[in-house]
């Protein structure tokens, strides 16, 4: 094992030499934004006030640009709130500096890898964060095993992170696809029904899309038709097409990114045929392409509204506040969750950053969130935490429809399988 360890870091190295010899990113692409915290970005207050060696680090991986630009900076800002409220707003846990920096992945796994590395072994974190894209955090997380160094995902969701492609030093805050698939499937599976699918063909939307099906079918369903879109595509008349032909009575929509299939699934008059739709409702920007569907049931893994604890009760007092009366959004309470973990870890080793002990500690660990209690499940280090069943209705204070509660889905309800 040990030799192992010394021949990925000496490839890890040479890796990193090729790419400096062809010219590196410039490590300050990811900071955007507010940065107003002495503790972050550069760090130095930090270890001047905390001497050398007493600065803890923290790399944060988030799309700052590209596909998922937005998801990327609901994180960073959550991420920056989490800390002041974890803090106090000292960024100090256990008489240590905490430093954060933020680098752009570009919603690009060779870049994802490429910044991982460099935080790696040029900042010397003691945690990796991140990423937005499924695909940018698989190809970073074997480095978590190789470096010996935490890696909290979020807001990342593939089943794969915390199942085929687990390691002992991933912990994820962000819910995975099987968590929506038992909030979907409890909504409207049932013995005899149809179901299809509808999802975008990478990692996400396939193990969105078969974790539903899985969950859909133990509850009596039957699947008629599964079909995957490129993600980029701008035209899903074929794929629609398709599923109108397989007469499901249900469609459940896997969707991510900039580029929906909602208008087309109105203007093909899918529920003409006697298929009714339902989804995951996503951030605040795609509320308004959902308005043909006022009235759907569905889930939601975060609304301002929707929780009701004293944590998001700040998260919503101070985002507003900060960013001129903007709600915080669906990524953001993810990002706030992700460094709540941390310091409660760290208040938990007595701010002892040494990976075994990280591990026994947050094993098991329950920590308050936006979303309410989060529990690192000690088999798969999945955090088992609140989703919300939700009508979408039509609002008094927007041109769009909302997501208003039916109920809470408890972490027990929405539990995933084991599939590490």
């Amino acid at each position: 094992m040990k030799f192992i360890r010394v021949l990925s870091l000496l490839l890890a190295l040479f890796v990193v030499g090729i790419l400096a010899a062809c010219g590196d990113n410039d490590d300050t692409a990811g900071e955007t934004g507010d940065n107003s915290n002495s503790s972050n970005e550069t760090g130095e207050s930090g270890e001047a006030a905390a001497g050398a060696g007493e600065t803890i680090k923290i790399g944060v991986l988030a799309s700052l640009t590209g596909a998922l630009e937005s998801y990327g900076n609901q994180t960073k800002k959550g991420f920056e709130l989490g800390m002041e409220y974890a803090t106090d707003g000292t960024m100090e846990v256990a008489g240590k500096k905490i430093e954060y920096i933020f680098k752009d992945t570009e919603t690009d796994p060779t870049v994802a890898r490429q910044a991982a590395i460099s935080f790696l072994e040029d900042d010397e974190v003691d945690f990796l964060v991140g990423s937005s894209s499924s695909g940018d955090t698989l190809a970073v997380t074997p480095l978590a095993e190789e470096y010996e160094k935490i890696i909290v995902v979020e807001p990342a969701a593939a089943d794969s992170i915390t199942g085929s492609e687990y390691n002992d030093y991933i912990f994820r805050t962000a819910r995975n696809s099987s968590q929506d698939a038992f909030a979907a499937a409890a909504a409207v599976a049932g013995e005899g029904v149809k179901i299809a699918t509808l999802a975008p063909d990478y990692s996400f939307g396939q193990d969105g899309a078969k974790a539903f099906i899985s969950a859909a079918e133990s509850l009596g369903a039957e699947l008629v038709h599964e079909e995957y879109a490129d993600q980029n595509a701008t035209d899903f008349t074929a794929n629609i097409q398709k599923i109108i032909d397989a007469k499901p009575d249900y469609l459940y929509v896997v969707w991510a990114g900039a580029n929906t299939p909602w208008n087309q699934i109105v203007d093909m008059k899918v529920e003409d045929h006697g298929i009714k739709v339902t989804t995951g409702v996503a951030d605040i920007a795609t509320l308004p392409t959902m308005a043909p569907l006022t009235g759907m049931e569905g889930f939601t893994l975060y609304y301002h509204t929707l929780p009701d604890n004293e944590v998001n009760d700040w998260l919503v007092e101070n985002h507003k506040s900060k960013y001129d009366g903007a709600v915080p959004d669906l990524f953001t309470a993810g990002g706030m969750s992700a460094a709540l973990a941390i310091v409660e870890a760290l208040k938990q080793t007595d701010g002892d950053t040494n990976t075994d002990t990280l591990i026994q500690a947050m094993e098991g660990m329950s920590f308050e969130t936006p979303k309410g209690t989060m529990t690192f499940r000690p088999e798969d280090h999945q955090a088992l935490q609140e989703m919300y069943s939700v009508t979408l209705e039509e609002s008094d204070e927007f041109d769009y429809p909302v997501p208003v509660l039916k109920r809470v889905l408890t972490p027990e309800e929405t539990a995933p399988p084991i599939m590490n």
